[in-house]
């Protein structure tokens, strides 16, 4: 098959950014429609990308302390009452359970859209003393969020996530923890994803339904857009005195804990899509990349090419590369356009020609750059080339990020910006009636206010003229 014949099997990137998205999720086998509007069923090559995400950052939480445990699905209707906050903010969303089998249900069960009233519950049954604390879980487990219009990994209505709670004794540990995990997702995303985040706190208008301050991790995708890509909340007091949650602490006294709650789920995938791709498709970055090198054995009816290729896979396995080798009955040129769709970062073409001159041809998904090495020490030339491609690939996503964030001190200045497909950043009043009118007038929507966001002494709010209280990033979203 040729490959303008392949490529044409996915939109074009520059003409229809959405579709290109969804035509790659599907051609490249990462996800299927579920029979029930909005679900999505993850095929191996997705849930692959998952599972390497899952082993990366579980190693990362269990570095600070955080247990794996597992909560129910379903939740009684009244522990999502006890909290007004939180039932407003989800109530839209959620799935009931009104039947168990035939027969009506005394209590209607609210199928899982996040865990904070269920974990709650049992945190007041563990925590009597400060020697109880801090009690740090994390679980890895599906959530239902009734989604009327959705896409898959970015939005569905059933999704994969993991979702940390920690109790701590004082306000200051619980905000430091808040912090901590913030930047655990930094970087992860950064080093393992390849996919630079801005951090910093969300408005009050977009904070988490119950939090006193929600933190955020915000990406670009190549179409200017943001994606959210994971949260950390500081809960405060505010569920620990609904649901009751106090510690006799060392002084004597009974108080209420401090907790937080932060995630990240499998809208990640379709962020690595965003960030990475091109016209050929899939671009993954080595760490979370399934198959790492492909090797495609060339003439290979012909002598020793197929056994050679197989001793180069069996090598680049004992060193822990994860390796596929194509002896598929198929030309070459199938293969590479199948492949480069697939999006693995390298890939290793080995023919009889080669075989003669002790070498191998390395190319490159990232770049296409072709390189000719020798099979001598071949595993750690191929180590050595994911390290770099990992590493270049952020540098690219990072360059472009930049190059499409720009400031704006007037209306002008950002209506022009957000029509350009940029993140803007710009001085801003926090009122919510001002960051609705900015939405209707231009779809953009507050992304977050960095750590170290510049002084506004003097400036006045990119909208409404009022004086501005800080400099916040404002984009279109997904």
């Amino acid at each position: 098959m040729a490959e303008k014949q392949f490529v044409t099997q996915i939109a074009d990137i520059n003409e229809d950014f959405p579709q290109w998205y969804t035509d790659v999720v599907l051609k490249t086998e990462m996800v299927d429609y579920g029979p029930v509007k909005g679900t999505m069923i993850i095929r191996p090559y997705g849930y692959a990308i998952w599972e390497l995400i899952q082993k990366q950052l579980d190693g990362r939480f269990k570095e600070h302390d955080v247990q794996n445990a597992y909560f129910p699905l379903f939740i009684p209707e009244s522990f999502l009452m006890k909290e007004a906050e939180h039932v407003e903010g989800f109530a839209p969303e959620v799935a009931w359970v009104t039947h168990g089998g035939n027969e009506k249900l005394a209590e209607r069960l609210v199928v899982r859209p996040t865990s904070e009233t269920i974990i709650c519950d049992m945190y007041s049954k563990w925590v009597q003393s400060w020697r109880d604390l801090p009690l740090k879980c994390n679980q890895w487990c599906n959530v239902v969020r009734w989604e009327k219009a959705t896409r898959p990994f970015l939005r569905t209505s059933e999704f994969l996530w993991q979702e940390g709670h920690t109790v701590h004794a004082t306000e200051e540990e619980a905000r430091q923890e808040t912090i901590t995990m913030l930047n655990v997702y930094r970087e992860f995303a950064e080093n393992v994803l390849a996919i630079p985040v801005f951090c910093g706190q969300k408005s009050e208008k977009e904070k988490f339904a119950g939090a006193s301050a929600t933190y955020s991790i915000e990406a670009m995708m190549l179409d200017g857009k943001a994606l959210q890509a994971g949260t950390s909340h500081f809960l405060g007091d505010h569920f620990s005195k609904v649901f009751d949650i106090k510690f006799l602490d060392k002084d004597g006294e009974l108080k209420f804990v401090n907790q937080t709650s932060w995630g990240v789920s499998t809208r990640l995938i379709g962020g690595i899509v965003m960030v990475h791709g091109d016209e050929r498709g899939l671009k993954l970055p080595p760490a979370v990349a399934p198959i790492q090198t492909v090797i495609v054995p060339i003439a290979a009816h012909k002598e020793g090419v197929n056994e050679k290729a197989e001793e180069i896979a069996n090598l680049l396995k004992k060193n822990d590369i994860r390796v596929k080798l194509d002896d598929r009955d198929a030309s070459p040129g199938w293969k590479f356009n199948e492949w480069e769709m697939k999006g693995v970062p390298v890939r290793l073409e080995i023919g009889p020609k080669d075989i003669e001159k002790n070498q191998a041809v390395l190319v490159r998904r990232d770049t296409h750059e072709k390189i000719f090495v020798s099979l001598d020490n071949i595993e750690n030339t191929v180590k050595e080339l994911l390290a770099t491609v990992q590493k270049d690939m952020l540098e690219a996503a990072r360059a472009h990020r930049d190059a499409h964030t720009c400031n704006a001190e007037n209306w002008e200045e950002f209506k022009e910006a957000i029509e350009n497909k940029n993140f803007v950043y710009a001085p801003w009043c926090e009122e919510k009636e001002c960051e609705e009118a900015i939405k209707k007038e231009t779809g953009a929507t507050t992304r977050n206010v960095p750590f170290d966001a510049e002084s506004v002494e003097g400036c006045t709010c990119v909208h409404c003229g009022k004086k501005a209280t800080t400099r916040i990033y404002f984009a279109k979203s997904y």
